[in-house]
Formats: structure tokens, sequence, C-alpha cells
């Protein structure tokens, strides 16, 4: 009696993960499954996952593609059923138990998975199979799941000798639990700031919509009859945009560029470090010199120099485009009577004195048609037009968050195609940033029996106050479509087989193309409407988007490039010594030119985005920009909804990870990708520059 109790308090009796969803589409039941049900989970899913490859390492018949690669891409299940539900929620819900969650089961997971692509018995049987592929008459999609299985056992280690197969096993849970403790780090970081303002005359120039929801937060955060202001960037950047209050703009923004970088408990510079070390060992245990080397080696660019040469090309077109923006910036200051130099914490509330001098725009003009909801059925509606899906809200599925609201996508015949999850305001729980995640993945059954995918959508978008809906800016616009564009990858899957390989740097096509949408003239009359008056946006404020499209795109391009090319900094280094982050990061951006009116989009101690699998992969936005504006051009050349081009790019995100991405692009436009269309959507060509 006394060890069921014990087994209870545990989680294991009663565990929703132990058995099937009875819910609606076989959601996961979030109401039901508390953080005492995740241990227990993933130790029985581990053990159960062991027993399934020890089964088919073990197996005395010969090996064949049905017993050895279908059988273990489709072992694990009940481990994939329980990462999908906890790795979801302990980045747009998580808790201090969740947390501790994740710091004790990451290390055991890292070892779980190197045991798999160690195991010697095994390899030998993916080896044989990939031997003799020549003569199994596989199919493309089994053809290239054996191709990238087998390459990335060589990849984990599989014929390393003993010993450096026990070092790598040392690293890769050192370094499970180092990106970790980052991420963590990051996240308390970004909650433990806050700007608290007591007279009101410190609110100079803020619209009032923004000084309602810093009120609400002061509120919400104890500081009644105050404003708060904090360094998520939906509080942060209409701070930064409008406020006159110089000292606070620097004060506020100094807070978010220093998050992990202020000596206290949370401070990632030795972490970054470490990462950094670890990485660049395991490369060298893999045979590469560089761990760049080796995280490319199986994405579109192949190697270092090929990003490289990508990133210095628009490198040296945008650095002349943002200084020129910093001399128009410095005039105004000059003609205001202002005696400073332009900083960083300028360039925001600057930028938009320009773009009303130049374009007579202003983002307060534009938020009112912006409305969330109407946004969000914007890009349903594009998607409807040009795929002939449909969103049908779902009232009582569960959801992972009160906050969270789901939809049931269905085909134009009325089938199901899937389970949409849409989360879009900031709280504490929910890491920074936007992201598009799975609570489950597409494929068929042994039996043939189509699975549907679970896809949610987390954003950190402007809250709506007492008396004001959520009006979002344009950058957020895009956002919301960039995001959706990754769940509708998700949702058009067709993949067989639960195991796919999508290359990091072709995975943001699907969702930087749809950004091309948001603001075309069609669409924009089609779903910008006055939140209060219902009017449809005018002609005036569309042709002032269109005319605006080049403003502030040397800033935009220097700071992402700055980024990446840190990133790739990082992970070319062979040896990298005694490596202080903040020293080997200032001077590298000396080193490539960088202004200092502007800072890279993530400094080194909260560049998350190198912990969290773009890792030598940041670079990936911008080579899959080069996709995307090129893919776009084919839409515009033959109508941005015509149904024979929109048919081909469904074709394409079906195929996504299940054949050469460069074959894929190269079948949906009849050619290799060009530059030309992103050099001239940027305004970054010669002929742009000249005229703006």
């Amino acid at each position: 009696m006394g060890s069921c109790t014990n087994k209870q308090e545990q989680g294991s009796e009663g565990n929703p993960f132990f058995s099937e969803y009875q819910t609606q589409f076989k959601v996961p039941p979030f109401d039901e499954i508390k953080p005492k049900h995740y241990k227990p989970a993933f130790e029985r899913a581990m053990e159960k996952h062991k027993d399934e490859i020890q089964e088919i390492a073990g197996n005395s018949e010969e090996p064949t593609f049905d017993n050895t690669i279908e059988e273990m891409v489709y072992s694990g299940k009940l481990l994939e059923k329980v990462s999908y539900v906890f790795y979801g929620l302990n980045s747009a819900n998580t808790s201090d138990t969740l947390q501790e969650i994740a710091r004790d089961i990451s290390p055991k997971l890292s070892s779980h998975r190197d045991e798999i692509m160690l195991n010697p018995e095994l390899f030998q049987r993916v080896k044989s199979v990939y031997d003799k592929k020549d003569q199994l008459n596989l199919n493309q999609e089994q053809s290239y799941l054996l191709e990238n299985l087998y390459k990335e056992f060589i990849r984990k280690g599989a014929n390393l000798p003993e010993e450096e197969k026990n070092q790598l096993k040392e690293i890769n849970k050192e370094l499970s639990l180092l990106t970790l403790e980052f991420e963590q780090n990051e996240l308390k970081e970004t909650n433990n700031f806050k700007l608290v303002i007591e007279d009101k005359e410190d609110l100079a120039g803020l619209p009032e919509s923004v000084v309602q929801t810093a009120a609400e937060t002061a509120r919400e955060e104890g500081h009644e009859g105050n404003w708060v202001f904090t360094t998520h960037k939906p509080s942060m950047l209409p701070f930064l945009t409008y406020a006159e209050n110089r000292e606070l703009r620097e004060k506020l923004y100094k807070a978010y560029l220093n998050r992990g970088n202020n000596n206290n408990e949370y401070d990632n510079k030795e972490i970054l470090s470490k990462i950094v070390k670890l990485r660049v060992k395991k490369a060298h245990l893999l045979g590469y010199d560089t761990y760049a080397d080796y995280r490319l080696e199986t994405r579109m660019a192949k190697n270092p120099q090929n990003v490289m040469d990508l990133l210095n090309q628009l490198w040296d077109a945008a650095l002349p485009v943002a200084k020129k923006e910093r001399e128009q910036m410095q005039q105004i200051i000059n003609e205001e009577g202002k005696n400073f130099k332009l900083k960083s914490w300028d360039w925001w509330y600057y930028a938009e004195k320009l773009r009303k001098q130049k374009y007579n725009l202003d983002d307060s003009e534009l938020r009112p048609y912006f409305k969330l909801d109407n946004v969000r059925q914007g890009a349903f509606d594009v998607s409807t037009r040009l795929f002939g899906i449909t969103f049908n809200e779902l009232e009582d599925v569960p959801k992972p968050h009160p906050d969270a609201r789901a939809w049931e996508v269905k085909e134009s015949d009325g089938s199901h195609l899937g389970v949409l999850y849409m989360d879009f305001h900031p709280r504490a729980s929910k890491n920074g940033g936007a992201w598009c995640g799975s609570y489950r993945g597409h494929y068929e059954t042994r039996d043939g029996k189509e699975i549907h995918p679970i896809k949610t959508i987390v954003t950190n978008f402007t809250t709506p106050t007492e008396n004001k809906p959520a009006l979002l800016s344009l950058d957020e616009v895009e956002t919301l479509f960039h995001e959706f564009g990754h769940a509708l990858d998700g949702l058009f899957a067709e993949n067989a087989y639960p195991e796919t390989f999508v290359a990091r740097d072709f995975v943001e096509l699907p969702s930087q193309i749809m950004e091309h949408w948001s603001t075309h003239t069609k669409v924009l009359k089609a779903y910008a409407k006055h939140y209060e008056t219902g009017e449809t946006i005018p002609d005036e404020l569309i042709n002032k988007i269109e005319k605006s499209q080049y403003f502030n795109q040397g800033f935009a391009n220097v700071e992402y490039l700055a980024a990446s090319m840190l990133d790739m900094a990082y992970h070319t280094l062979s040896e990298p010594g005694d490596l202080e982050v903040m020293k080997f990061e200032e001077r590298y951006l000396d080193s490539i030119g960088l202004i200092e009116e502007i800072e890279p989009r993530y400094h080194s101690t909260y560049f998350s985005h190198i912990t969290g699998g773009y890792d030598a992969g940041y670079y990936s936005y911008i080579w899959s920009a080069v996709l995307d504006n090129d893919a776009f051009e084919a839409f515009e050349e033959n109508g941005i909804y015509d149904q024979e081009t929109a048919n081909a790019f469904r074709t394409l995100l079906a195929k996504n990870g299940t054949a050469d991405p460069m074959d894929l692009f190269i079948e949906f436009r009849g050619r290799e990708p060009k530059i030309d269309a992103l050099l001239r959507n940027r305004g970054l060509n010669r002929s742009d520059r000249s005229s703006q």
C-alpha cells in the first residue's frame, strides 16, 4: 500500500501521458497534466524507448529498411509525446517547478540520445541498410530519410573509438545543462528589470495607449498610481520611440542591452564562454576544424565561407545606408538646437521623427488599423484564398494557457487538417520573442492512418487596455504573418514518417514569404480596418507605407547582420583559448566597422538563438530571405492569389524535410534562387540607395 501511495505522489498513477488522450482531436489534456506527471513520464518513456532500440539492435534477422530504419523512426513515441508538451509549456508558461524539472531531465535526455546514436550494433544495422540503398527500390522520402539518418549517426559520433564516445557524451551532457541555464537566466533578467515612473512629466511624448498599458502594468506589479516599463519589446520599443526623456530612454535601453551581463547570479558570460569552448571540442572530436564547419555541413550553405560571402556582401551594402540614416538623424538633433551626438538609445526616437519628416508617417497613425483580431483574420483569409483552407474557433478544447485560443484547420472539402493554437501577449511565465512550435507533428502510422499536426504560435504582442483592444505595430503585424507561415509549413506537411530533416537555413522561407502578403495593398484593404469606425485603411496611409518601404533599412539590416556575423565569429573559432565573451564581442564588432550608434540585435549574454538551435545558424534568416524574396516574385509575376503558383508552393511545403531543399526550390521556381529581389526589396542595391 505504501509503495502505491508513493507512486501516486510521484505522478505515476493516473498520469495522462500513459493513456491515449480522450480529448477532441486528441490534443493534450492540458488541464489534467500537472508538474508531478512529467518526471515519471519522462523516465518511463526513456526506458520504453531504450527497450525498443535494444530490440532493433539485437534483431538477428538481416537488416532491412522495414526492420531497422522504419522501426527506429517509429520508436520513442511516448518520449516524443511527453517532450512536446513539456517543452512547449516550459517556454510559453514556465514556473520554478518546470525549470527545476528541465534542469533535472535535460542531462538525462542528452545521455539517452547519445546511448542511441552511439550504439554500435544499431549503427551497424543502419550502415548495412545504407550500403545497399541502391538495390532497395526506395521512394524519394525513404531515400532521403535513410541518407540523412545514416549521416546523423556519423555526425553524432558513431564511428568514434569508445574513449572518444565517452568524451562526447560528457560534452553533450554539459552543453545541455549550460544552454538551459543560459536561457533561464535570460528570462529571469528580462523579468527582473522594471522602469518605474512616478512623475507624469516623464511620460511626455508617449501616446495615450502606451501610457495606459504602463499604468496597467504598474497595477499588476504593485506600483499603483505609477507607470512601469519593462525590457519586453512591446513595452520597451514604444518608450524608445516616443519618450522625450532622454535619460530614461538610456536607462531602459541599457537595462535591455546588459541582460546576462550584470555580474550577478544570472550572469551569462562564463556560461557562454564554456558553451563555445565545448562546441569547439566537440567539433574537433568529430573531425571538423570548427563548430560552424560541423553545423553547416547538412545545410544549404554547406560551409562557413558561403555564409560569410553572403553576409559580407549584404554588410557592404547596408552599412553605407545606416551611416546615411545616422547623418539625417544627427541633422534633426542639430536643427532642434540640441547639443549632443546621436546615441543608440536615441535611434528609435529620431528615426520616428525622420519618418514623419520624410514620409509624414507616424506609427500611432497605423496602429488603429491593426487591431489584433483583424490582423489574425487577415492572415487566415490570405491562406484561405491561396490554399482553400478554413479556420473554425474551438471554445471547449483544452488550451496550454487560459490566454491561448484554438482553431480547427480544415481543407476546402471540409476534411480535418490540424489544430492551431495562438497565445499573443507577454507574461512573466513566457519567454520573450515570438515562435511557432508543435504539440504534435504530422506522420502516418505503420498501418497508414494519418496523424494530423497540432501547431502553436506564441508571441509577445502589445496588450489590450481597459478601453482599447490590442493594436499592433507594423512590425508586430509582420511577425504575426511570419509565425503563421511556420504554422502553415507544419499544417501542410505530407511526410509519411515521423522523422524529417529540415535544413535550418531553409526553415524561414515558409514564414518570411508570408510577410510579403501582410503589407500588400490588396491584403491591407481586406483586413486593415479602423478599430472604432470600421473604416478601411485609406489609400493615403497605404501609399505612405509603400513609400517608406526602404525607411530605416540600413539600421534593420546592420543590427541583424552584426548579430549574425558575431554568431559566426564565435563558431568559426578553432582555438578559443581564454575566451572572455564581452571583450571578444567588442573586438569583433569593431573589426567589422559596426557604428557605435547601432547595437547588434543581440549581445552575447542574451543571444538565446545561439543556445536554442540557431548556433552557427542565425544567418539563416537572411539566407532564407534570398529565397522568400525570389519566391514571392513568382506570385507577383502571376498574381498574388494565383492558384497554380499557390499549389506549387504548397507542394514545396508538403515535401519540406523529405527532399533536398535546393531541389524543392528549383522545382517551384524553375531555377536556383537569385539575390536580386532581396537587394531591391530592402533598398540595398545602388540605384535604390541613390534615391533614398
